[in-house]
């Protein structure tokens, strides 16, 4: 099973495509911007650079570790120590490859995974912060929404992009 990095480096991008119409007024943006407090101004002052650089950076480190979690199979090469011992395996390995290589390796299943990852790692870690950070259930919700259409369609398309 070979790493696919242009799947890893399209779920990467989809999180600047989920982020246009997310945080697009006509769609989620305005209350983002009421409970943030942002404003056109304030907004046009940003290093654009600076944040799509770092969201690209930021995004990859979540695409490259979506095949842990959305592809079964990465448990059976973890277990024999990852790519570079696959020569070396047990036949058990090869056996078990055969018969289960593309067990569940679909869009929908990805989806499915990426959706969980959204439910019980995005959702938790935004509404702590924004519980600390003394913010509305909107601006919770909607930024850990965001992160959850994300990683839904960032799992969709590791999982099933053979």
């Amino acid at each position: 099973m070979d790493f696919n990095f242009l799947a890893v480096l399209v779920a990467a991008l989809t999180t600047l495509l989920v982020g246009f119409v997310w945080y697009n007024p006509k769609v989620f943006g305005t209350i983002w911007m009421n409970e943030t407090g942002m404003t056109e101004e304030k907004a046009k002052q940003s290093n654009m650079a600076k944040i799509f650089g770092l969201t690209i950076f930021y995004s990859l480190m979540l695409a490259f570790i979506m095949p842990a979690l959305t592809i079964h199979q990465m448990g059976a090469l973890g277990m024999i120590g990852g790519p570079e011992f696959i020569e070396t395996a047990k036949p058990s390995y090869a056996a078990f490859m055969a018969d289960y290589g593309d067990a569940f390796r679909t869009f929908q299943h990805g989806a499915l995974h990426g959706f969980m990852t959204g439910l019980f790692l995005a959702l938790p870690i935004t509404a702590i912060n924004g519980l600390f950070e003394q913010k509305s259930w909107k601006y919770i919700l909607v930024n850990a929404g965001y992160w959850m259409v994300s990683l839904t369609i960032m799992g969709a398309i590791i999982c099933g992009w053979k």
